[in-house]
């Protein structure tokens, strides 16, 4: 308690002074807060000197700079990581294990990128500036961090897991260090004394469908749908030949990269066979449609074909700022097929509007990341709404399909792993269009998190509501919830009566999962132009 108590007191000074009553610190607090961040660490001494090597670097000692040390110890981890993975690329003995190499390269560099954008919002923190801190970048980051390690590994379900307990060897210590500073922060974060931010009223219903100043008549004018979408295109797809580009993937590779401007990609009307991946360096890109059902990016890649999960998706999407409208992402795999990803998010702070997002088992995968979903499409069987992303989904329709005998249709799977991640999905003022006897979630992982809000629920949504994932596995530690649903599947009497489920009656505490809560919608929705409901609807 005495090394929080020294925490809130250093958090409360401006920068100025932080570094003039260094001197005064007790050394033994800091090293308690070192301490902290190694916890769990096979090698604590090698952890140490890192941490205390990367303080040399930074200057004065205090939380934000132990922390920001922390996070340059972590990261050099992760490099450190995917030096020893790409060596296990020769081992591999079937494609799936190859692809599985591949995926674990890839998901440690997306750490790397989200540590090293903590990094320099710490840095912004140390130098005073107070409001970044209170956004939600940091929580979101390395809630993302955290997990990518863990879908390293499922890569290789499937596999003889000789390679596997490998790598997982060499991940362990990455996974740790994230957890540590995760914890760490949220200590820091989570305070008494922060300055409370500015919130609308509860209840009242703050629907955004302006647009910004900054954004242009042409802009507006794609956004509303009111103009040929070419008119205004950065880039234009047409089977026909008419456009700039046959396929999507084509016109995605001709992108800038690293994009701090809009870069808009009209699909024309058509049927586009193709798996399209646009990599985090992809910033900022938009791609616009001739509706739902009309343009159509469709694909059947799936678990049985030897991808991994990961690599199943007909759309997967990691640059920052990514939008998609009216467009339907397709993948026609089918139940027997397993895992058949239609579209895979890691992109932060993206949005999709009038979209329709089609498969079967694994659907949609949330995987990282906020993310914002309006009016859209989704449809599926087993887990079809899955990942570990912080998504709201608003104003949606969700659709079951028929599953293989035995199955038990489940919309989401949230596979939230630690207390202190900021992830989870709530879907608000929805509809679930049940034809299947249907369960609103099942854990996937330990502290999985899902809210309905104004939902209306189908007569085929089960009395019982949520399903188990095995045994009593979760049970006590995730966090479920419902509140002020509607429709014959909504009835209260017959839920499961675990620890972590909750029927929400206090609007303050739904209120925490919308959009100006839990995403930080309100921040960056607007730069993107779709329409949202910040808050509770009346």
């Amino acid at each position: 308690m005495a090394l929080l108590n020294l925490f809130f007191i250093l958090m409360l000074l401006p920068s100025s002074f932080e570094s003039s009553l260094s001197s005064g610190i007790e050394t033994q607090d800091l090293n308690s807060m070192i301490a902290q961040a190694c916890m769990n660490i096979e090698n604590q001494n090698s952890c140490l000197a890192n941490i205390q090597n990367e303080l040399v670097k930074i200057g004065p000692p205090s939380p934000t700079s132990v922390l920001s040390a922390a996070l340059g110890a972590t990261i050099n981890e992760a490099r450190g990581a995917i030096d020893k993975i790409t060596k296990f690329t020769t081992f591999s003995v079937s494609n799936r294990e190859q692809l599985a190499i591949e995926d674990c390269k890839e998901l440690l560099d997306y750490s790397v990128s989200e540590l090293a954008w903590s990094m320099g919002e710490m840095r912004r923190i140390r130098g005073g500036d107070t409001s970044a801190q209170y956004e939600g970048n940091l929580e979101a980051w390395l809630s993302a961090a955290l997990s990518n390690q863990d879908t390293c590994i499922e890569g290789f379900e499937g596999t003889d897991r000789r390679l596997e307990s490998y790598i997982s060897g060499s991940l362990t210590q990455v996974t740790q260090l994230i957890s540590n500073v995760l914890s760490l922060y949220t200590q820091l974060h989570k305070l008494p004394f922060s300055p409370p931010r500015k919130t609308n009223t509860l209840n009242v219903t703050t629907v955004v469908d302006e647009f910004p100043d900054w954004m242009s008549d042409g802009d507006e004018q794609l956004l509303k749908g009111k103009s040929p979408p070419h008119g205004r295109a950065d880039a234009v797809v047409a089977l026909d030949g008419s456009g700039h580009f046959r396929s999507i993937m084509e016109a995605v590779n001709a992108a800038p990269s690293h994009s701090n401007t809009r870069y808009v990609i009209y699909v024309k009307q058509g049927l586009y066979r193709e798996n399209v991946d646009m990599k985090k360096k992809m910033t900022n890109i938009m791609l616009v449609g001739d509706g739902i059902g009309r343009t159509i990016l469709t694909s059947n890649r799936n678990f049985m074909q030897g991808w991994t999960t990961f690599r199943t998706a007909t759309l997967a999407v990691s640059g920052k700022g990514f939008i998609a409208r009216d467009m339907t992402f397709r993948n026609t795999a089918g139940p027997v097929n397993h895992q058949a990803v239609a579209l895979r998010v890691d992109s932060d702070q993206s949005a999709f509007y009038r979209c329709s997002i089609e498969g079967f088992q694994d659907t949609l995968y949330a995987h990282s990341l906020r993310q914002f979903y309006r009016e859209c499409e989704i449809y599926g069987t087993i887990d079809f709404i899955f990942g570990n992303g912080a998504a709201v989904l608003q104003n949606c329709k969700i659709y079951t399909r028929v599953p293989l005998p035995l199955q038990k249709v489940t919309i989401t799977a949230q596979g939230r792993k630690s207390p202190h991640q900021s992830t989870g999905f709530t879907i608000q003022d929805s509809f679930i269009l049940a034809t299947q006897p249907t369960y609103l979630g099942r854990p996937w992982k330990e502290y999985s998190r899902t809210v309905y809000i104004n939902t209306y629920m189908s007569a085929h949504v089960q009395p019982q509501g949520w399903l188990e994932w095995f045994g009593n596995f979760a049970l006590n530690t995730l966090w479920y919830g419902e509140y002020r649903n509607y429709g014959p599947g909504s009835a209260l009497g017959g839920r499961v009566k675990w620890p972590g489920y909750h029927v929400i009656k206090n609007p303050a505490a739904a209120s925490y999962f919308t959009v100006q809560r839990f995403i930080n919608g309100n921040s960056w929705l607007p730069r993107t132009g779709v329409k949202f409901t910040s808050g509770l609807t009346n």
